[in-house]
């Protein structure tokens, strides 16, 4: 299963990281989501490669940016 990382800029607490994780996770195809507090660094596994722009809007439906 293909894996991606991206750096999620503004969490600061375990409910920012589940919002992210949640809203990650309703994207099709997704497996898995973890996510590093500290680093920001958000690992998405999936069952295909998934489209840069649904993770991102994704993480800004949970009110949180990809760093670019």
């Amino acid at each position: 299963m293909p894996s991606t990382t991206y750096t999620v800029t503004g969490m600061t607490c375990g409910h920012c990281a589940a919002a992210v994780k949640s809203e990650i996770g309703k994207i099709d195809g997704v497996t898995g989501v973890d996510v590093d507090l500290e680093s920001g660094a958000v690992t998405v596994a999936s069952t295909g490669a998934l489209a840069d722009d649904a993770v991102q809007a994704a993480v800004d439906e949970a009110g949180y940016e990809v760093a670019r």
